[in-house]
């Protein structure tokens, strides 16, 4: 079997490296590696969003929620997964006006705020992405040794070695083309492990029941799921890429509606699948892990698909960061060649590979990059506003960031008890601190764009640095 299994993912990696390598434009420049610029139609982009926004968290989270907060949770869970590919088709058009050769969300900062803005959108742009690549490449490893003999350690080297062989050579266009296989793929995996694994019911039903939230609870946790969800998802540099990369504003319109209305529901049948872990009496583990406690009463050939389909959730979303976040790099360091960003995408991931090779979670520092995105994410979007100006996005951001402590101090009665409920002890999300900073941030930054500015003044000249 452990012979089997390994053949089985090493033939899955080979064919994802083929498709990528394949993409490459042999006369394709730095921007072509970086945006594929005006290239790509509805469907690929619709499926790219899919691919890409998925990971192997979609196997961990949603069913985890669905079975320990509920329904209603769920539903916010499938929004927040897709409301940034609503937005992005609501803002897409006039971000393209507005920076129409733009390569990042940088480049977008840049335009409208400066330099500093520009700094401070970068950083947190890369500490999520480094963050999301992290718990991925952790991920594989522990499912590996969960559903099979095989080490999990070398499944992430090899993740990381497959994806960076396409990705360095074939920039943004490598991960498009090899998102249009993933995406099919992962759906018809999916589709197929939870169709068998809810033929065999639990040989020893544990006591569960489903939980009984009062609908406040529940909305609470919906609320803030899709705050944290989609304040970072705002950052993520491989969707902004790809917002340069459709062939239209219209057609980026149609891709992100497509990947939105998948992705809600891909998060729906797979967060279902926490409901009927609970509902057929299956002993969820601990940490809870509904969708692999479904795997136990199954036929043990199931293990085999069920870690192809992880591998190409991991695979899908680590080429997309891989690319994006040498993007990013690049936009911020001008003047390094194609070959330059080849070797900055090799050199990107070797942190993150030793990081993942120690198998600890990345859950807490995941939910300490959402909240900082979330500080920042209105008075970067304002941006398209005329009335908005640079001091109002900084301030904005800057009161984003201190009312994430104003929940903790007010109930703890100290500034360290505001700090430490901020940064999420036991990994545990709370609405408080995420509405606080998006609040604060979108009351100071209008506040203070209407005080200092005026209508009659060029939308231009309000962001001079």
């Amino acid at each position: 079997m452990i012979y089997t299994t390994g053949a089985s993912l090493a033939l899955a990696l080979l064919l994802f490296a083929w498709v990528g390598v394949r993409a490459r434009r042999v006369d394709g420049g730095l921007d072509d590696y970086m945006t594929a610029r005006n290239s790509q139609g509805a469907r690929t982009l619709g499926l790219s969003f899919l691919a890409s926004g998925m990971g192997s968290w979609i196997l961990f989270a949603p069913p985890e929620v669905a079975a320990l907060a509920g329904p209603v949770a769920l539903a916010g869970y499938a929004v927040g997964a897709a409301l940034p590919f609503l937005i992005l088709a609501y803002c897409g058009p006039a971000i393209r006006r507005r920076v129409p050769h733009g390569q990042s969300i940088g480049d977008f900062a840049q335009a409208c705020f400066g330099t500093l803005m520009r700094r401070w959108v970068a950083f947190l742009s890369v500490l999520y992405m480094l963050c999301f690549l992290a718990a991925e490449l952790t991920a594989i490893g522990a499912i590996t040794t969960l559903l099979s003999e095989l080490d999990g350690r070398w499944v992430v080297i090899a993740v990381a070695l497959t994806t960076l062989t396409y990705t360095a050579w074939g920039g943004l266009r490598a991960s498009l083309v090899t998102d249009r296989w993933q995406a099919p793929l992962l759906l018809a995996l999916l589709g197929v492990v939870a169709f068998v694994a809810l033929q065999y019911p639990s040989d020893s039903p544990a006591e569960h029941a489903m939980p009984q939230l009062p609908l406040a609870s529940g909305l609470g946790v919906a609320l803030t799921l899709i705050i944290a969800v989609t304040a970072a998802n705002l950052f993520h540099q491989g969707y902004w890429q790809r917002l340069w990369a459709a062939q239209s504003a219209k057609k980026l319109g149609q891709g992100a509606l497509l990947g939105g209305a998948a992705t809600v529901l891909v998060v729906a049948l797979v967060g279902g699948l926490g409901v009927a872990a609970v509902v057929a009496g299956v002993e969820l583990g601990t940490p809870p892990m509904p969708f692999f406690a479904l795997l136990t009463s199954a036929p043990d050939w199931l293990a085999l698909p069920a870690l192809v389909l992880a591998l190409t959730l991991v695979a899908s979303s680590v080429d997309t960061l891989q690319n994006a976040i040498a993007s990013l790099a690049l936009t911020e360091r001008r003047g390094l060649t194609l070959t330059n960003a080849r070797w900055l995408t090799v050199a990107l991931m070797l942190p993150v590979v030793l990081i993942a090779l120690q198998g600890m979670s990345v859950l807490r520092l995941f939910l300490i990059a959402d909240l900082l995105c979330a500080s920042a994410v209105v008075p970067v979007l304002l941006g398209l506003w005329a009335r908005m100006t640079t001091s109002a996005a900084l301030a904005g951001s800057i009161a984003g960031l201190v009312a994430t402590v104003i929940p903790g101090w007010y109930s703890g009665g100290s500034l360290i008890s505001g700090l430490e409920l901020a940064s999420f002890p036991g990994g545990v999300p709370t609405l408080a601190p995420f509405a606080w900073a998006l609040g604060a941030s979108t009351a100071t930054s209008l506040g203070v764009a209407f005080l200092m500015s005026s209508p009659a003044m060029p939308a231009d000249g309000q962001r001079e640095t």
